[in-house]
């Protein structure tokens, strides 16, 4: 069974760091395009960041570019969301996703794109 379980969130306060984690099991994604998502309190689930299959692109939404650092070690079948400068406003469940299919491009921005989903970790941002 494919599992993606993401680890790492907690409460810090603003300009804190946090690093997210997210460990697949089931089959490899080494050759997978990787998603994190997140979503606010009664706010839709929004894109935050992907890496492409080869690992060679990494995407990032504007709100979060310079801030948030996305990497992949392949090896531990893990991907990760290293997050700087913390604001209130990422408050959020962070979500890891992955596309079904290896090899291929995908439009990264969309969730529709992605076919499996972690549960979720919490990041709360004090002021």
């Amino acid at each position: 069974q494919v599992q993606l379980v993401e680890s790492g969130g907690g409460l810090v306060q603003a300009g804190g760091s946090l690093r997210l984690s997210c460990a697949a099991s089931g089959r490899t994604f080494s050759n997978n395009a990787m998603g994190w998502f997140r979503q606010a309190p009664g706010k839709e689930r929004e894109f935050v960041a992907a890496v492409s299959w080869s690992g060679g692109n990494t995407y990032y939404a504007d709100s979060v570019k310079g801030r948030f650092t996305m990497s992949r070690d392949n090896a531990k079948n893990t991907v990760y969301l290293e997050m700087k400068s913390l604001k209130p406003e990422d408050t959020a469940v962070y979500y890891c996703a992955a596309p079904l299919r290896p090899y291929s491009g995908i439009n990264v921005y969309t969730d529709r794109s992605y076919d499996y989903w972690g549960q979720g970790t919490q990041v709360t941002v004090s002021s």
